[in-house]
């Protein structure tokens, strides 16, 4: 959904709130698309602080169906992402760019929401995403996932020079 901002830029102290539906049904990522199960409308409040500066604020939630680093299941992750950002519409592109400001949501007088709540989500995407704590993930030879089966594969190192470290493993778990 596009916003025009010309609206509330022709007032100072000018406010104006909308809420707006997520048109995204995936998010994509340099990893992967994670798929969007739940989504509700962003709310979203535009406020003219003066000087053509603009303060945007409100919340957005969705939910992301993205795999366990480990085993690959596919984990739903929950996001309630509150968000204020200053704009400042005197810059060019070229100053957002320099100040690492780029703004790729604001487009003239016309401000992108979905691009602005995928910038929002970049934001706050996890690091490392688990099904649970004591994931065992997949074996690394026939992929079993080691969560649900017990696969038959050989525990020996494949490289016979990492055998001395898997004794120090074991005899670490003995004691």
């Amino acid at each position: 959904m596009w916003i025009h901002l010309s609206e509330v830029l022709s007032a100072e102290g000018k406010e104006k709130t909308y809420t707006c539906e997520i048109g995204f049904n995936a998010f994509q990522t340099g990893n992967g698309s994670y798929p969007v199960t739940e989504k509700s409308p962003v709310s979203l409040k535009i406020v003219n602080l003066g000087e053509k500066r603009l303060l945007l604020s409100g919340r957005c939630s969705l939910t992301l169906s993205i795999p366990c680093d480990r085993c690959l299941e596919e984990v739903p992750q929950k996001f309630d992402i509150p968000f204020e950002r200053e704009i400042d519409m005197n810059q060019t592109e070229e100053e957002r760019i320099e100040d690492l400001d780029e703004q790729p949501y604001i487009v003239g007088f016309q401000l992108d929401v979905d691009r602005f709540v995928e910038t929002e989500l970049f934001l706050h995407m996890p690091m490392k995403v688990l099904c649970s704590d004591d994931c065992k993930g997949i074996c690394d030879r026939c992929g079993a996932n080691l969560n649900r089966e017990t696969c038959g594969c050989s525990q020996e190192p494949k490289d016979p020079r990492m055998a001395a470290i898997l004794d120090i493993f074991h005899s670490a778990a003995d004691q």
